[in-house]
């Protein structure tokens, strides 16, 4: 199911409590819910939309199968959703944001999308993340390689060399900088790029030096 959401371009949202649900239906966005229909011991897995809740009467409306708007009492869906440990999915366009959006959680929902190659749809994932937290290093540094890996270096250089301006204590911006450069023959501003990446040092710093090398070799 969720790989069939990245297929349609959209992202996947995993949550896992009450609460979270509750949040994103007010908002106006329906969540697929797994629910044991069962006992325990005889399980009768289930998946159902919910689409509203009705707090006067402590219900929730679900589409369920082929029944559209069910209702059901809160406390019954709970007990039937427990048993899935709150499995619970949010599946949302990429200009999109959840109605109670984490941005660990968002950004590693973009990452999956990148991972399967969806680069434009990640690029804008990323890209709404930045419209709400302006300051994530890992945003930009998504929305960047979304870019280079689209073979659209200027849009990626523009990314990265502003994330060096935001981040400037960050080697990995540099480097990536440097890599785009390198790729459009401007062997000298790459080298300057690299080289600052390396003087920030850090974990990554032994890739830093790989970029260098491979600059040199060009």
């Amino acid at each position: 199911m969720i790989g069939t959401t990245r297929r349609h371009d959209r992202i996947a949202c995993l949550l896992f409590d009450p609460e979270s649900l509750i949040d994103e239906v007010a908002g106006g966005h329906p969540v697929i819910v797994l629910q044991n229909l069962g006992l325990s011991w005889y399980p009768v897995w289930h998946y159902a939309v919910v689409i509203g809740l009705d707090l006067n009467r402590g219900n929730v409306i679900l589409h369920s199968g082929t029944t559209p708007q069910k209702q059901i009492s809160f406390k019954v869906f709970e007990n039937t959703w427990a048993r899935s440990n709150f499995w619970g999915l949010l599946v949302l366009p990429p200009s999109q944001l959840p109605a109670v959006a984490k941005e660990k959680d968002y950004l590693l929902a973009v990452s999956n999308l990148e991972r399967s190659g969806r680069w434009e749809t990640a690029a804008e994932g990323y890209r709404t993340a930045l419209s709400r937290w302006p300051d994530s290093l890992p945003a930009y540094m998504g929305l960047g390689v979304c870019k280079y890996e689209t073979g659209d270096l200027k849009s990626a250089e523009a990314v990265f060399r502003e994330a060096t301006l935001k981040f400037p204590h960050d080697g990995a911006a540099f480097n990536n900088l440097a890599q785009v450069l390198m790729d459009q023959g401007r062997k000298t501003e790459a080298l300057d790029a690299v080289m600052r990446a390396i003087e920030r040092g850090g974990p990554l710093k032994a890739h830093f030096e790989s970029t260098l090398e491979e600059i040199r070799n060009q």
